[in-house]
């Protein structure tokens, strides 16, 4: 299933459904760079999807799934030929763990931002992801809690995608 969802002023939205949403603590800006705190504007693919097995049962999800592992991070260093890409641990560039004891990467979706062709300093590592109990800003992405994006994730398909808007 093809479903666009959009973030604008706090909240995601998508035909049938709302929630409250986090973006990052920069707000939503357009030429976005790496550790600015931004949220990118614009519309991007929901490329795949992230879950920790030993935390929950593999959820429904048209995009391509994959449980995760303590030896998984990406790669925000934008020096780095992988830079803005999954790798495995250990890595020697700078990058982003993935294995989170918070909580915040037990469901995660890759949004498709800087991603073909990566930028190098544009940003990375931007997904829909679960929010902090209180919605604090993220570092650029966009937040929901947790049953929000555990429901969200069964309507995602190929051609499924996100417009992030102030």
């Amino acid at each position: 299933m093809s479903l666009t969802l959009r973030y604008s002023g706090g909240s995601l939205s998508w035909p049938g459904g709302a929630a409250r949403a986090a973006c990052g603590r920069a707000g939503v800006r357009a030429g976005k760079r790496e550790g600015d705190g931004a949220s990118p504007a614009g519309r991007f693919p929901l490329v795949s999807a992230f879950y920790r097995a030993d935390r929950l049962a593999a959820p429904r999800c048209g995009l391509e799934l994959m449980a995760l592992s303590p030896e998984l991070a990406w790669v925000d260093d934008p020096a780095d030929p992988q830079y803005n890409r999954l790798v495995a641990l250990p890595y020697p560039a700078r990058h982003e763990r993935l294995w989170r004891s918070d909580g915040l990467y037990d469901i995660a979706v890759v949004i498709g931002y800087n991603m073909d062709p990566v930028v190098p300093g544009a940003g990375s590592a931007i997904f829909l992801h679960v929010a902090r109990e209180d919605f604090a800003p993220t570092e650029g992405c966009i937040a929901v809690a947790r049953p929000v994006l555990a429901r969200l994730l069964g309507l995602l398909g190929p051609g499924s995608a996100i417009t992030i808007a102030p």
